[in-house]
C-alpha cells in the first residue's frame, strides 16, 4: 500500500522537464502558484522564466526591453507588477493597450493632445479621493487612472469635439482630483462622478458610482433635465456606456480606426455608416452623423442631430463633366412613420462647382420629436459646358438615432409635446478643397465660443 501511494509522486518526479513545462504553459498564474506547493520539482519548474515571460506579456504587456531595464527575472517582474497592480489584472492589459493605441494615433494625427495627458496617480491618491467623496471608485476606472490621470484642462478635449455655426463643444477627460470636486450629492444626481467637461457648454458625462434614482451602477450618461417637470431634480439620462471599460475602449476604438474624423487637430464625433455612400456617374456622396445631447431633451421630445456630407468628383472624370450644384431635395422619415419633403437652393448658402478631383464638404443640422429617423434625397446639378444639361446626384439614405435614454425612477409617463418643424436655409460651416483629402474642414465660420446652456438651434435641412 505504501508503495502504491508513493508511486504517483515518484513517477511525477522522474518525468522529463519538457512535457511538464508544456503542460504548465497552459496554466494561469494562480494555478502556477498552486503547483509550486505540490512538490519541490514542480516548485522549481513553476518558476521557469519562459512561463512567466508569457504571463508578463499577457497581463502587463511587458517586453524584453522592460525586463532588461528592470534587471529582474520574468518571475520576479511579474510579482513586482502584481504587488502594485494585482487588483486590476482583469482590466490592465485592455486599458493599457487602449491608451497606447490612442497615444500612437494622436502622436501622428493630433500631437498637441499628447502633451495634455497627465501621468498616472498612485493607489494612495485614489484612496484619498474615495475618502473625500465617501464612495468607492470602480476598479476599471481606478486602473485607467493609474495609467493616465486624464488630461490637463485645455482645448481641444481628448473625448471629442463638435462644431456648428453657433455652437462649439470639446470635452476634456477630467483628472481624478477635478472629477472629485464635481462629485454630485444633489437630488437627481446623487453619487455621480463627472468623467468629462466642456468649458463652453458646461456639458459633462457622468458615471454612477451607486445604483440610485433610476441609474445602474457604473453606467455612464449625459444628464438631461426634464423641462416639463415642476421638480428640477427630474433628470433623464442619455446612456453612453455600461461601465468605464466599455465607455473608454469603445471611444478609443472609434478614434484609432478612423471612425471619427480628425478636423484641425481635433477629434470630431461623427459616425459614418459603412454603406452610406452613393455614386452617380462621376460624383460620390457620403454622409456621417452625430447626436448632440446638450441640445436635446427627452421631455419635451427634442432630438438634435448634425450631419456631415462629402461630395467628391472622380479625378478621372472628363473636364467636360465640370458641373455646379443648384439645389437640394430631402425626404425625411421619422420613426413614427411621418414623411416630410424639403427642397431649397444650394447647400449652406453655397453653390459649389465640381471639377475632376474636387471635394466639397459641409455640415448641417436637424431636430426631430422622435428618437430616430432617416433622410435621403438628391442634389440637382447642371453642366457648366451646357447649362441645359441638368441631372440629379443621389444622396444615400442615412439614419440618425439618439443613444438609449432612461427616465428617473418613479417618473410619471408624460404625453409627448406637439412638434412643429421649421426649415431655414443652411447657414452652417463648409469646407472646400481641390484634392482628395477630406480630413480637414478648412475655415470654420462664425463659431460662437460662449456657453449655450439650454440653447436650441433652428432646424437646417
Amino acid at each position: 500500500m505504501l508503495t502504491m501511494a508513493a508511486s504517483p509522486e515518484l513517477q511525477m518526479d522522474h518525468l522529463p522537464s519538457d512535457p511538464l513545462l508544456h503542460i504548465l504553459s497552459y496554466l494561469s498564474f494562480r494555478d502556477l502558484v498552486h503547483c509550486s506547493y505540490v512538490s519541490r520539482r514542480l516548485n522549481d519548474l513553476s518558476k521557469h522564466n519562459p512561463l512567466w515571460k508569457s504571463l508578463c506579456c499577457k497581463h502587463w504587456l511587458l517586453t524584453d526591453a522592460d525586463r532588461l531595464q528592470s534587471g529582474l527575472s520574468w518571475y520576479c517582474l511579474f510579482k513586482q507588477y502584481y504587488s502594485d497592480l494585482g487588483r486590476y489584472i482583469q482590466y490592465y492589459a485592455v486599458l493599457k493597450r487602449a491608451w497606447e493605441q490612442l497615444k500612437s494615433f494622436l502622436q501622428q494625427r493630433c500631437p498637441r493632445m499628447i502633451t495634455s495627458l497627465k501621468d498616472g496617480v498612485t493607489e494612495l491618491e485614489l484612496n484619498n479621493v474615495e475618502a473625500q467623496i465617501g464612495c468607492k471608485l470602480p476598479d476599471d476606472y481606478r486602473c485607467s487612472y493609474r495609467i493616465h490621470n486624464g488630461q490637463k484642462l485645455v482645448i481641444p478635449g481628448l473625448m471629442g469635439s463638435m462644431s456648428l455655426s453657433n455652437h462649439y463643444r470639446s470635452e476634456v477627460l477630467l483628472d481624478v482630483e477635478t472629477a472629485a470636486g464635481g462629485f454630485q450629492q444633489r437630488k437627481g444626481m446623487r453619487r455621480c462622478l463627472p468623467l468629462t467637461f466642456c468649458f463652453h457648454t458646461g456639458l459633462s458625462q457622468y458615471m454612477a458610482l451607486e445604483p440610485a434614482e433610476g441609474r445602474r451602477m457604473c453606467e455612464s450618461f449625459y444628464p438631461c433635465p426634464d423641462q416639463t417637470a415642476q421638480d428640477p431634480s427630474a433628470i433623464d439620462m442619455f446612456i453612453t456606456g455600461s461601465c468605464f471599460l466599455e465607455w473608454f475602449t469603445a471611444y478609443v476604438n472609434n478614434v484609432v480606426t478612423g471612425e471619427y474624423p480628425i478636423i484641425r487637430d481635433q477629434i470630431f464625433r461623427y459616425v459614418h455608416e459603412k454603406g452610406c455612400v452613393a455614386t452617380t456617374d462621376d460624383i460620390t456622396v457620403s454622409v456621417s452623423t452625430s447626436f448632440l445631447p446638450e441640445l436635446s431633451s427627452v421631455h419635451p421630445p427634442h432630438y438634435f442631430f448634425t450631419y456631415r456630407i462629402r461630395i467628391e468628383m472622380s479625378s478621372s472624370a472628363s473636364p467636360e463633366a465640370t458641373c455646379q450644384l443648384d439645389s437640394r431635395y430631402w425626404k425625411i422619415t421619422t420613426s413614427d412613420g411621418n414623411v416630410e419633403e424639403v427642397q431649397g437652393p444650394g447647400v449652406v448658402g453655397e453653390f459649389p462647382v465640381m471639377t475632376p478631383g474636387k471635394v466639397h464638404e459641409y455640415a448641417s443640422c436637424t431636430t426631430f420629436s422622435t428618437p430616430s429617423e432617416y433622410m435621403e434625397g438628391h442634389y440637382t446639378f447642371h453642366r457648366l459646358a451646357n447649362k441645359e444639361e441638368v441631372f440629379q446626384v443621389a444622396i444615400p439614405r442615412f439614419h440618425m438615432v439618439c443613444p438609449p435614454y432612461r427616465e428617473p425612477s418613479g417618473q410619471m409617463q408624460k404625453t409627448s409635446t406637439s412638434y412643429t418643424s421649421s426649415f431655414d436655409d443652411d447657414e452652417d460651416f463648409y469646407y472646400e478643397d481641390d484634392d482628395d483629402n477630406g480630413d480637414d474642414f478648412g475655415n470654420l465660420r462664425g463659431i460662437n465660443m460662449a456657453a449655450l446652456e439650454g440653447a436650441r438651434c433652428p432646424r437646417h435641412i
